[in-house]
Parts: C-alpha cells; structure tokens; sequence
C-alpha cells in the first residue's frame, strides 16, 4: 500500500503539473506611488535600509497556502479514482486464495508481488469507471462529487493515470507468473468495460453477472501459488459470486431513487423492492451453502467452522431485520452485516490455513 500511495502521489502530480489552465492565485500587482509625491518627500525623508529579517509578504504565503491546498486536492482527486474502498476486501479475497493454495508453505514475495499488482488493478478499474460513468455520476447524488463529474481531474489525465496503473499491474503481475498476470487483465477488462459499459446500464441482472469481477481475486491468489486453477479456488470464487447479490442489492435498496435517477435497471427499480428484499435472501442462503462446500473442498477446520455460523448468524438476523422493517437503515445494517461476513470469512480462512 506504501508503494501504490507513492505512485499515486507521483503519477497524479506529474500529470497536473503539465496541464495547463490549473487554478492559482493572481500575482499581486507592486504598489504605484504618485512620482510627485515621490520626489517631494524624496528631500525630507531619508532612504530606509532593506530588513534581512522581515517576514514574508501576505501573498507569497498565501500562494504557498494555496500550492498546499492544490497539492492535497490532487493527492486526494486521484485517489478516490482508484475506489480504496474496495482495496481492502479484494485484497483480502486473493489473501485468502493464497493461503489456502499454499498453507503454512506461503511466501512472502508472492503475497507481496499478488497484491501489489491487485492493487494496481483494482485502481485501474476504478479509475476507468470512472472516466467511463462521468455524465451518469453527475446526475446521482451518491457519486455528483467524484472527480471527473466535478472537473478535478481531466478526462485526458485520467485515462493516462489509468493505463499507467494497468501497466504497472501487468508488470508486477508478471513477476508472479503468467496465468496470474493474465487473469489480472481480465479482472480490469471485464469490470472496466463487460460491467461498466455493457452489464450495469442495460440488464437487471448486472449486479449477480458482475460478480464475477469480484470473483476473479480467488482465482488470482489462487494461480499465484500453483500457477493452475483447481477446485478449491473455484470453490471460493463460488463464494464470493454469491455473496454479491446478498451484499449489493442492499446497497440499491438504500439508493433505490438514485440508481432510478442515474438510468440503472438496478433489480429495486425494476422488479420492486420486495422482490429485491427476497432475492438478498436467497442469494444468502446460497452462499452459507457454498461456505460449507468450501469447508469439505478445502478441508478448512473449525476456526472457519466457528467463524462462519457465527458472523452468518449475523448476516442472517440483518436480513430478516430488513424484511420486516423495510427502511433504508435496515437496508443499510443487512449492507455492512455482508461485509462483516465476508471480511471476517476470509480472516478466518487465512488462519485456518496457515495456522492449522
């Protein structure tokens, strides 16, 4: 993450710096004194020496304040192109992959290369989706403040910022080996353009299709170790295929008049929310099943076994929660509930299979 930070800083600075019509401060205009006023006080007022230790003007500290302030603009603009949010949880979904592929065995250089080039993808996608969903985001209130909808960022300096990420992701993947870079450009390509420009805005079915992006991390960790896909690594790609519905449709519950705003045939603003509310259910019934098959697939122990009833418990208690309030905080509390499972899920896979 230091190194994706630093990349970030230093790719995001390169290209603002060479776009001109940046913002800044005007010059201060020197002050103009009246010549005959000038010369009449010239006889009486004798010439003053320059003061070494006199303190900066106002507008030079306040274009320093301001250079300051652009700087944490930029920094924070490119950033957010690279959705962080989604890092951790994709991150920890290829750690998982790995763990379970190699067991106590693991090296750190794989961990280290795998995700590093899985952060590198997952900027690029965002920044891609980004450039790509401009004018839609624009319209949503969730997403009026992203970069390219406010005009931080050009068009031009993001698709740069993007393909450079990409690149570098390829390169780092393949240190890994090649199936592991390979899949890396499909990750970026299917949720770049497959999600992006042909699944989200034309079919009620984007969000269970578009599982796959969030799939394909299973199988990145799991080919960086073995260099092949097996089992296993489908198993748990399973998984996460299933969760997503489970997760996101709470999400467009939440943001049902948003989406509708933005044009999306989210499943809430085309078949009802009811009908949204029982599908979170059944896709969550179908990933507690998927989790146990895991189980028996991977021969996980019972700190998975533990870790799964309980935070499934959870997940479960939230949705039920949701069908009989039906409110938005419902809708949010079954969100964050999947991401608990999950994230917890995955933690429990990592030490079950490098520890027991």
């Amino acid at each position: 993450m230091t190194i994706f930070a630093g990349v970030v800083v230093a790719l995001g600075w390169a290209l603002e710096t060479n776009t001109p019509g940046t913002r800044s401060l005007p010059e201060a205009e020197p002050h103009r004194t009246d010549d005959r006023a000038s010369t009449e006080r010239g006889a009486n007022v004798a010439p003053t020496e320059p003061n070494p230790e006199a303190t900066p003007t106002e507008p030079e500290g306040g274009r320093r304040a301001d250079r300051v302030a652009r700087f944490k603009r930029t920094l924070s603009a490119y950033v957010s192109l690279t959705k962080p949010r989604l890092m951790w949880l994709l991150c920890l979904v290829a750690a998982a992959a790995m763990a379970l592929a190699a067991g106590p065995a693991l090296e750190i250089r794989t961990v280290v290369l795998t995700l590093s080039g899985g952060v590198l993808a997952i900027g690029a996608s965002g920044t891609f989706n980004h450039v790509l969903e401009r004018d839609v985001d624009r319209r949503m209130n969730r997403t009026s403040d992203r970069p390219l909808a406010v005009d931080e960022v050009s068009v031009t300096n993001a698709l740069v910022f993007g393909f450079a990420l990409a690149l570098a992701s390829l390169w780092v993947f393949l240190r890994v080996n090649l199936l592991a870079a390979g899949l890396g450009l499909v990750a970026i390509a299917f949720y770049s353009v497959i999600y992006t420009l042909v699944l989200k805005p034309n079919t009620v079915q984007n969000t269970v299709l578009g599982g796959a992006a969030g799939a394909l991390p299973a199988l990145i960790g799991w080919a960086a170790v073995t260099g092949s896909v097996d089992l296993p690594g489908l198993g748990l790609a399973v998984v996460i295929f299933l969760w997503t519905p489970a997760h996101f449709y709470n999400l467009a519950l939440a943001y049902k008049d948003d989406y509708e705003r933005g044009g999306f045939p989210m499943l809430p603003v085309v078949r009802g929310e009811a009908v949204t509310r029982r599908h979170v259910l059944w896709y969550l019934g179908a990933t507690l099943l998927a989790a146990v098959a895991l189980a028996a697939l991977a021969e996980l122990g019972w700190i998975y076994a533990a870790a799964t009833v309980l935070v499934g418990g959870i997940f479960l208690w939230a949705v039920v929660k949701l069908h009989r309030e039906r409110t938005t905080q419902a809708a949010f509390r079954a969100f964050h509930a999947s991401n608990a499972y999950l994230g917890t899920v995955l933690i429990a896979i990592v030490v079950d299979a490098l520890v027991l």
